[in-house]
Protein backbone atom coordinates (compact mmCIF):
# COMPACT_ATOMS: atom_id res chain seq x y z
CA UNK A 1 0.00 0.00 0.00
CA UNK A 2 1.42 3.39 -0.99
CA UNK A 3 1.91 6.10 1.56
CA UNK A 4 0.17 9.40 1.23
CA UNK A 5 2.22 12.13 -0.38
CA UNK A 6 0.06 15.02 0.76
CA UNK A 7 -1.05 15.66 4.31
CA UNK A 8 -3.46 18.37 5.41
CA UNK A 9 -1.91 21.12 7.50
CA UNK A 10 -4.13 23.04 9.87
CA UNK A 11 -3.31 26.40 11.39
CA UNK A 12 -3.81 27.32 15.03
CA UNK A 13 -7.00 29.28 14.31
CA UNK A 14 -8.61 26.21 12.76
CA UNK A 15 -7.50 24.07 15.68
CA UNK A 16 -8.93 26.59 18.16
CA UNK A 17 -12.32 26.59 16.43
CA UNK A 18 -12.40 22.80 16.64
CA UNK A 19 -12.49 23.00 20.44
CA UNK A 20 -16.11 24.07 20.95
CA UNK A 21 -17.58 23.41 24.41
CA UNK A 22 -20.97 21.77 24.69
CA UNK A 23 -20.71 19.95 21.36
CA UNK A 24 -19.98 16.26 21.05
CA UNK A 25 -16.55 15.48 19.66
CA UNK A 26 -18.07 13.15 17.08
CA UNK A 27 -20.16 15.98 15.64
CA UNK A 28 -17.15 18.30 15.49
CA UNK A 29 -15.02 15.71 13.72
CA UNK A 30 -17.79 14.95 11.24
CA UNK A 31 -18.36 18.63 10.51
CA UNK A 32 -14.66 19.37 10.06
CA UNK A 33 -13.90 16.06 8.34
CA UNK A 34 -11.06 15.16 10.69
CA UNK A 35 -10.27 12.00 12.63
CA UNK A 36 -11.36 11.72 16.28
CA UNK A 37 -7.78 11.20 17.46
CA UNK A 38 -6.70 14.44 15.81
CA UNK A 39 -9.31 16.44 17.73
CA UNK A 40 -8.33 14.83 21.03
CA UNK A 41 -4.65 15.58 20.33
CA UNK A 42 -5.44 19.22 19.54
CA UNK A 43 -7.41 19.55 22.79
CA UNK A 44 -4.49 18.07 24.74
CA UNK A 45 -2.05 20.46 23.03
CA UNK A 46 -4.31 23.41 23.88
CA UNK A 47 -4.38 22.37 27.55
CA UNK A 48 -0.59 22.20 27.52
CA UNK A 49 -0.34 25.61 25.86
CA UNK A 50 1.33 24.29 22.71
CA UNK A 51 -1.43 25.75 20.58
CA UNK A 52 -2.37 29.39 21.00
CA UNK A 53 -4.93 30.12 23.67
CA UNK A 54 -8.45 29.92 22.40
CA UNK A 55 -9.73 33.26 21.20
CA UNK A 56 -12.75 34.68 22.98
CA UNK A 57 -14.45 35.85 19.80
CA UNK A 58 -14.17 33.00 17.33
CA UNK A 59 -16.26 33.67 14.27
CA UNK A 60 -18.53 30.72 13.64
CA UNK A 61 -21.09 30.96 10.88
CA UNK A 62 -24.48 31.79 12.43
CA UNK A 63 -26.13 29.00 10.44
CA UNK A 64 -23.66 26.43 11.77
CA UNK A 65 -24.07 27.80 15.28
CA UNK A 66 -27.86 27.55 15.16
CA UNK A 67 -27.63 24.05 13.69
CA UNK A 68 -25.32 22.94 16.53
CA UNK A 69 -27.72 24.38 19.10
CA UNK A 70 -30.64 22.58 17.46
CA UNK A 71 -28.66 19.36 17.39
CA UNK A 72 -27.76 19.70 21.08
CA UNK A 73 -31.44 20.24 21.94
CA UNK A 74 -32.50 17.20 19.90
CA UNK A 75 -29.88 15.06 21.62
CA UNK A 76 -31.16 16.11 25.03
CA UNK A 77 -34.75 15.31 24.03
CA UNK A 78 -33.67 11.96 22.61
CA UNK A 79 -31.84 11.06 25.83
CA UNK A 80 -34.96 11.93 27.85
CA UNK A 81 -37.07 9.73 25.59
CA UNK A 82 -34.61 6.85 25.97
CA UNK A 83 -34.74 7.16 29.77
CA UNK A 84 -38.54 7.23 29.70
CA UNK A 85 -38.62 4.17 27.47
CA UNK A 86 -36.26 2.28 29.77
CA UNK A 87 -38.47 3.15 32.77
CA UNK A 88 -41.56 1.91 30.96
CA UNK A 89 -39.84 -1.36 30.11
CA UNK A 90 -38.82 -1.86 33.75
CA UNK A 91 -42.32 -1.05 34.96
CA UNK A 92 -43.87 -3.50 32.50
CA UNK A 93 -41.45 -6.25 33.52
CA UNK A 94 -42.13 -5.60 37.19
CA UNK A 95 -45.91 -5.66 36.75
CA UNK A 96 -45.74 -8.91 34.74
CA UNK A 97 -43.67 -10.53 37.49
CA UNK A 98 -46.18 -9.38 40.11
CA UNK A 99 -49.06 -10.84 38.09
CA UNK A 100 -47.26 -14.17 37.75
CA UNK A 101 -46.54 -14.31 41.47
CA UNK A 102 -50.13 -13.48 42.41
CA UNK A 103 -51.69 -15.91 39.92
CA UNK A 104 -49.47 -18.86 40.89
CA UNK A 105 -50.26 -18.72 44.62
Amino acid sequence: MARRKHYNRYDDDFKATADTPGVLAKHVTDALDIHDVMLYRWRMEMRRGQIMAKKKNINIDSEVKSELKRLRKLEQEYNLLQEGHALLKKTTRFSLLQKRKSSSS
